[in-house]
């Protein structure tokens, strides 16, 4: 083995020494490197997680307003039946008094004969003016008034 001068001794250990910061600086580079990769992964993964979270919230929520509509919907459905059973008691003459159509409450009532023994009650809430879509509707018989002969 060769003798090292100082000077040359000086040269290895600097270069010793430069390999090995250059490792350490290396390896915390890819230390930092993971690290940010991991914080990017965790703010991603929690994007995610925020992301669902929102929409199971707005599902519930819209779940809810569809199940206070539907109850809302029944009582006026059943309010208004119990409308058309008070009008299914109508004498013959009651219903000639209602023929066509009129505001009833918060109902449009329609009554129009079908034939001279026949009606046709028909109930559509009032913000259909069109009467397009019925909420109730229903055929009463009235038997026409006998005459008695003199």
């Amino acid at each position: 083995m060769p003798r090292l001068t100082a000077h040359g001794e000086l040269a290895i250990v600097r270069e010793a020494l430069a390999g090995v910061g250059s490792r350490s600086q290396r390896s915390s580079g890819q230390r930092r490197g993971r690290v940010g990769a991991a914080l990017l992964e965790a703010l991603v993964a929690i994007t995610i997680l925020a992301t669902a979270g929102v929409a199971m919230v707005a599902l519930a929520d819209e779940s809810l307003r569809a199940i206070d509509r539907a109850r809302s919907g029944e009582i006026a459905l059943r309010h208004a039946n119990a409308f058309l059973e008070a009008v299914a008691l109508w004498p013959r003459e009651d219903l000639d008094r209602h023929l066509g159509r009129r505001s009833e409450g918060p109902w449009l009532l329609e009554v129009e004969r079908a034939l001279p023994t026949l009606y046709i009650v028909t109930l559509t809430d009032s913000t259909d003016r069109t009467g397009a879509h019925p909420l109730l509707a229903t055929a009463l018989y009235r038997p026409e008034a006998t005459r008695e002969a003199p």
